[in-house]
């Protein structure tokens, strides 16, 4: 990265008053296609035309991850990737890797048919054992398969930090009373739940929106279970079952905002802001965010790596017309993105201003949230 970048006064304001160390970013996708060994598995509908656009988003996302596209080099590639644009961070900072279970039948059987994306758990524990200076990692296990709460302890086992859901694609119902013993296992365990809500349109699988309505996570919060919503639901609409089984269509938002300000789920909800600078959420959910100051503690960033990289999704111009960075900076946020979509996704979450208001620092310091140990001496 230029050394005009690197040392530019809007990245060196980022890093003011945070603790490095303490800065992990609790949203980063670990994905390859299996050459490697490692146990990935793609749908192979996407790896053709039969699939257009499932197709068109696999390559977006490899292209973003710089991962070549060589017999034998993606699964690799993807890691070192990552790795050297660790580089462009302080010591200290990590990436929480996601892994990611296979879509599974209400009897309990994996279809491989409609799974979009399988990463296993051994992967994600093993990459991040290997590097241990730049990665954590976080499981995925689907809660109908019949041995997903000893799947759940065998990873809490292996250092996972949390447990990673995206409803609408693995086909999870999280209202379900099928689902209970795992929220047990997850609440006795500690072990948070970073779970997708409101529109999903990267992996499809399943495809059951609905899945992803925030009201369905009462179940797990019922329970005690922490969970994380993430990118705070802030895309889409879900049917507001508050007011009844056929309530009317509402931003999914705007239910997810509801849940937050319920008092009996202070320190048990939280929301990241991974994607949340995205054109598509960058409106009136982003600046909500930034102007509830009260929820600035609930909240954690992640980038949704390796979604920075993939350029249409974000738009400089678009946030200096929405007002949340100034125009003169925009050439370096610009310059940033080309070189480093990690660090642009930090420096420009931190650099974003509203009515006089910012993101407080403690929702980059993530790191006491996912440490277990940290969250009991409280």
């Amino acid at each position: 990265m230029p050394e005009a970048l690197t040392r530019h006064e809007l990245v060196r304001a980022a890093w003011d008053g945070l603790d490095a160390g303490k800065v992990w970013d609790s949203h980063c996708h670990l994905a390859g296609n299996g050459d490697s060994g490692s146990g990935i598995r793609i749908n192979p509908v996407t790896e053709g035309l039969g699939d257009p656009l499932g197709y068109a988003q696999r390559l977006f996302f490899l292209n973003a991850a710089c991962a070549q596209d060589a017999p034998g080099q993606v699964d690799r590639s993807y890691v070192e990737r990552m790795r050297a644009l660790m580089r462009d961070l302080p010591p200290g900072t990590k990436l929480l890797l996601l892994a990611f279970d296979a879509a599974v039948s209400t009897a309990g059987a994996v279809s491989w048919e409609q799974t979009s994306l399988y990463v296993p758990n051994a992967y994600a524990a093993q990459i991040a054992r290997l590097h241990p200076q730049s990665f954590e990692w976080a499981a995925s296990v689907h809660p109908y398969r019949h041995d997903s709460v000893e799947r759940l302890e065998a990873a809490a086992g292996k250092g996972a930090r949390a447990l990673k859901w995206l409803p609408a694609t693995m086909g999870i119902d999280p209202a379900s009373k099928r689902c209970d013993p795992f929220y047990d296992a997850l609440a006795r365990l500690d072990l948070p739940l970073i779970t997708h809500a409101g529109l999903e349109r990267a992996l499809r699988g399943m495809d059951a929106q609905d899945l992803g309505n925030p009201l369905r996570l009462r179940r797990a919060l019922d329970h005690g279970v922490r969970v994380v919503v993430a990118h705070c639901a802030s895309m889409g609409q879900d049917r507001d079952t508050d007011r009844g089984a056929n309530g009317p269509l509402i931003d999914a938002f705007e239910l997810f905002a509801r849940l937050m300000d319920e008092p009996r789920y202070a320190g048990r909800l939280y929301g990241d802001i991974s994607a949340m600078t995205q054109s598509a959420r960058a409106g009136a959910a982003l600046a909500r965010v930034i102007e509830r100051e009260d929820w600035h503690a609930r909240l954690l960033n992640g980038s949704d790596y390796p979604l920075p990289g993939v350029f249409p999704l974000y738009s400089v111009a678009y946030l200096v017309e929405q007002g949340y960075i100034e125009k003169s900076a925009a050439p370096v946020f610009m310059g940033l993105r080309e070189h480093s979509p990690l660090l642009f996704d930090f420096v420009l979450k931190r650099s974003l201003r509203l009515g006089g208001k910012r993101l407080a620092a403690g929702i980059f310091e993530t790191r006491v949230f996912f440490d277990k140990r940290a969250v009991l001496s409280k």
